[in-house]
């Protein structure tokens, strides 16, 4: 079960790369993963959490300024990736950390793949971008949140 959640959560990171880690690291402060002893101890503090919060919160701004640029160039890519694999570390820290990061880039991989798909679709149907931007962030924010609230 872990183990789908941490592809899960990769594909959270394909959606907004900031709301995956800020879910793993309220999961982990709130005492639902057992991240305390291990690598991954430092995401369980509150200030790991408010840090991720805030930053989470600044990417659902800056994805709405027509400057930001594309999730499918290799810096934007690369992060999803990289959120997505730390992600699902945390997620499946009690059952295999290596296996969670894996799961969870292979989910942040589809996740941005499908996600630039999908609103690029939603943005034609509305003729403009914000609603596709606005309905693909509730996606990504209840998505985490119903993640976290599936963890054993």
């Amino acid at each position: 079960m872990l183990i789908a959640l941490a592809f899960l959560i990769g594909i959270i990171a394909g959606l907004r790369s900031m709301a995956a880690p800020a879910a793993a690291s309220w999961a982990a402060h709130l005492g639902l993963l057992p991240v305390a002893g291990t690598w991954l101890a430092f995401i369980a503090s509150p200030i790991a959490a408010w840090i991720l919060t805030a930053a989470a919160t600044a990417e659902l701004v800056t994805d709405q300024l027509p400057s930001t640029p594309s999730r499918k160039v290799p810096v934007q890519f690369g992060a999803r990736i990289v959120s997505g694999a730390f992600s699902g570390a945390v997620i499946a820290i009690g059952t295999g950390w290596a296996l969670g990061a894996v799961a969870g880039a292979i989910g942040a991989l589809i996740g941005t793949l499908a996600g630039a798909a999908a609103r690029a679709k939603l943005a034609a149907a509305f003729g403009r971008d914000t609603p596709a931007a606005l309905i693909e962030d509730v996606v990504a924010i209840g998505g985490a949140v119903a993640i976290v609230a599936l963890l054993p």
